[in-house]
């Protein structure tokens, strides 16, 4: 991660008490975002929630929404998330059809686009395109589900990925999601990484707002070194 940027940590509400999403937002208000895994039950086999849940949350939410899209046909839905006013959206490679039509869309709707890849999705054909994205999102676990363990097989990917976003000058985020906790987050953060999405590491602890305090100084810690 570079030194002159702070580390981001957006928990994810899949692993929130979904009765009850508004105190779960309110629980992570320390956080600088919070993370919304749409999912379709076609991209991947879980279904999750949509762009009326996503509406409702922008409207009681003390932080920004940052919305990833495990859905088919994101060239379709995804604009659609920004202009709901998500602060950011991103849709996977493997789905989207016209990536770089698609990112202009979200920017153009005022949001930041951001581009995942799954665990075995190779970041090199995607350089090129860095410059059209505010984020890449490297999947640390296959997306799906919540409470997967990290997989260490991803931090040469993110170190490349690092490598090549220093290289394009671009101000691009490096995003990792799946499996982040106080014991993985060091790794993460050393490979580059520097916004991590956490669910249960955060929604699963007492104090949400220290949860989240532990890994931002876990993280910063691990870029010094």
């Amino acid at each position: 991660m570079p030194q002159d940027r702070e580390p981001r940590i957006n928990p994810s509400i899949l692993s929130a008490d979904f009765a009850n999403l508004q105190a779960e937002l309110d629980r992570i208000s320390t956080a600088d975002a919070a993370h919304v895994d749409v999912m379709d039950g076609h991209f991947v086999p879980n279904l999750t929630l949509g762009l009326p849940i996503v509406e409702a949350l922008q409207r009681v939410s003390p932080i920004p929404l940052d919305c990833h899209l495990m859905i088919d046909d994101p060239d379709r839905w995804a604009p659609a998330y920004a202009e709901a006013g998500a602060a950011g959206v991103t849709f996977h490679a493997e789905a989207a059809t016209a990536p770089v039509k698609l990112a202009r869309e979200i920017r153009k709707a005022g949001g930041r686009a951001g581009i995942a890849l799954r665990p075995a999705t190779p970041v090199e054909p995607y350089v090129d395109l860095l410059g059209e994205f505010d984020m890449v999102l490297v999947m640390t676990v296959e997306p799906g589900f919540g409470g997967q363990g990290f997989l260490d097989v991803t931090l040469p990917k993110i170190r490349r990925a690092r490598a090549a976003i220093g290289d394009s000058g671009f101000d691009v985020r490096l995003q990792v999601d799946g499996g982040v906790s106080a014991s993985t987050i060091e790794r993460a953060a050393e490979a580059g990484a520097d916004v991590f999405v956490a669910g249960s590491a955060v929604y699963g602890a007492d104090d949400a707002a220290a949860a989240i305090g532990e890994l931002r100084h876990l993280a910063a810690a691990a870029c010094r070194h």
